[in-house]
């Protein structure tokens, strides 16, 4: 008895340990971000009467409106990456949705609500399409999503003429309906910008979405082990095509605030915004190979990269070198995510 009970704290020591490390890696988005904020806060500059500029309320919503369009891609992106894939194209369909809002309002004369359907629509038809191609054909995420990018940037081009297409507003012909002008304004007494709202909507959406439906325990089936899920019966390729269409719906949707708060639609809007949700999905610990991660451990992620930005401008840091700091950190987050235990 007493060599039993002996025994027994060593056995449970292990697994202790084991289950304080899986925390620590679960919330190292969380952890990263509070340690971003505090290293924000004592590096930032202050004003004349001696206020931390980083904590100003302008300040604090201007990140999270910088952040709003690469947070509404990551989120979609996120249920991608799940099924271990990965989408290259929400750049391009970001551009896409912005020239389509542009040339829908101003040049085809759509009302505001008419347009974002029919942008989103699309988006969700871009999307469905290219987790078709992965899902039924069997060709890898990357390289469909490759050509995707491509496509996607094509078409945007050939819908706006290769030109930029300002949004005027008005009732008169060639002007976009003055409700579109929304997406540039503030709410709340003129301190909350919409796209945060937005942001927020879709952030909570999700959450609620990946806790509550059947979908999101395929979705982490698939990204576990595609073959075991398909043998248990799992859906596998609908599940692929409605997270490709997610993805699609979310950058559509980005798109379309992205046209709102520039007052203008480009064939060249939305480059290299696949690399930044890609970063903000891995920084926010949700892993490559897929199976794990979450849509908070994602919003976590982009503000983190949103604050890094920030401090990295109120210091006037070298663009170039911020750029060297953000790599480093994307890199640091993949590396622990390579450490994490498996079970």
């Amino acid at each position: 008895m007493s060599n039993q009970t002996a025994e027994r704290p060593s056995a449970a020591a292990p697994q202790k340990r084991t289950s304080t490390v899986e925390t620590l890696f679960r919330f190292q988005s969380f952890f990263g971000l509070v340690a971003v904020f505090l290293a924000a806060v004592i590096f930032s500059p202050r004003n004349d009467e001696g206020q931390i500029l980083f904590l100003t309320s302008d300040n604090l919503f201007n990140i999270v409106r910088a952040v709003s369009e690469i947070g509404i891609i990551a989120v979609g992106l996120t249920f991608v990456i799940l099924i271990g894939g990965i989408d290259l194209s929400v750049g391009s369909v970001l551009g896409l949705a912005a020239v389509g809002s542009a040339v829908l309002m101003v040049e085809d004369g759509l009302g505001v609500w008419a347009a974002v359907v029919l942008v989103l629509i699309a988006g969700i038809v871009f999307g469905a399409l290219q987790g078709t191609a992965v899902a039924l054909l069997g060709v890898q995420a990357f390289i469909v999503t490759l050509a995707g990018l491509q496509i996607a940037r094509g078409l945007a081009r050939m819908w706006s003429g290769g030109e930029t297409v300002q949004i005027s507003y008005g009732d008169g012909p060639g002007q976009a309906p003055m409700l579109f002008s929304l997406l540039g304004e503030r709410t709340f007494g003129g301190v909350v910008p919409i796209p945060v709202l937005i942001f927020a909507v879709v952030a909570v959406a999700a959450i609620l979405f990946l806790r509550s439906s059947a979908y999101s325990r395929h979705l982490y089936a698939i990204g576990g082990n595609e073959k075991a899920a398909r043998l248990s019966g799992v859906p596998v390729n609908r599940v692929k095509i409605v997270a490709f269409a997610i993805s699609g719906f979310c950058a559509a949707l980005a798109g379309i605030v992205h046209a709102g708060q520039l007052n203008a639609g480009s064939p060249n809007d939305g480059i290299a915004y696949e690399l930044d949700g890609i970063a903000a999905v891995v920084v926010g610990g949700t892993s490559l190979a897929g199976g794990r991660g979450s849509v908070i451990g994602t919003i976590a992620g982009a503000l983190l990269l949103g604050i890094l930005n920030n401090i990295l401008s109120l210091n006037s840091v070298n663009t170039d070198l911020q750029l060297l700091i953000k790599g480093l950190v994307i890199v640091a987050a993949a590396a622990l995510q390579r450490l994490r235990p498996t079970s």
